[in-house]
């Protein structure tokens, strides 16, 4: 099976952190077609970011969505992925959605560690959109700066790893998230440092991907996430502006 890693940040080389810490559990008859975003922000931290994001991810996916069976919004916090649950045919898996169901298949309660305090409020909204703030021990960030996103998991190891163990012993997390697509692969490196299962968002999202492959899910054709009627879109890319108006076949 082929499936979409689409990264909706500019940052190539966190794309290629995401691409090794998905082929490290990636079956071998799957195969990762990496993406990354030709426009928008460096990496996404705000609410605003995550707007420009999940256009970007619709963009991506309206691309690409026929030369693959299932994708992946490769930042967590899952920009666009509602949206992309109504407008695609395939599975769209959320990086963040992917790590805290499966995180709910390791224990009672979840913990939340990032790099960064900017990203709660955003992280806070997506636990919410996904219903399992009842199963969330806390999220959790680092504060202060940090040199280069694209070296912030080698930069921050030491502090990660003290954050995420002290979040077990103040708050019982059962099991811990490393989240942010810049610290994907960090929970391979790291599991033997902290004393609960850790989690890597891209790696949940790629199993979880190749999961539904295997299930053959039909599109809704009725509910929520029906594919809406035909609209017509401007000043939007040519791929996307057919699958709002329905002229792609």
């Amino acid at each position: 099976m082929r499936i979409l890693v689409a990264n909706p940040n500019t940052t190539e080389a966190v794309t290629a952190k995401l691409m090794a810490a998905g082929a490290a559990v990636a079956d071998p008859r799957t195969v990762l077609v990496p993406m990354t975003a030709h426009r928008g922000v460096p990496y996404i931290a705000t609410r605003a970011d995550a707007v420009i994001g999940g256009a970007v991810a619709l963009e991506m996916l309206a691309e690409a969505h026929t030369t693959v069976d299932a994708a992946i919004i490769a930042a967590f916090g899952d920009p666009g992925l509602g949206g992309a649950r109504e407008l695609f045919d395939i599975p769209v898996v959320g990086m963040a959605e992917a790590a805290m169901l499966s995180a709910c298949m390791l224990g009672r309660s979840f913990a939340i560690v990032t790099f960064s305090g900017g990203l709660v409020p955003w992280y806070n909204e997506c636990l919410d959109w996904n219903g399992l703030r009842g199963r969330c021990a806390g999220i959790f960030a680092l504060q202060g700066a940090f040199r280069d996103i694209a070296d912030v998991q080698s930069e921050k190891e030491g502090a990660l790893v003290e954050l995420a163990a002290k979040v077990v012993i103040d708050h019982a997390a059962d099991v811990v998230i490393l989240a942010g697509a810049p610290l994907s692969g960090l929970a391979q490196t790291i599991r033997d440092r902290v004393p609960v299962p850790l989690v890597d968002g891209i790696q949940a999202a790629v199993k979880q991907a190749e999961a539904l492959v295997a299930l053959k899910p039909a599109k809704a054709t009725t509910g929520t996430f029906r594919r809406p009627a035909a609209k017509i879109c401007t000043g939007i890319p040519d791929a996307l502006k057919a699958r709002f108006e329905r002229t792609d076949g």
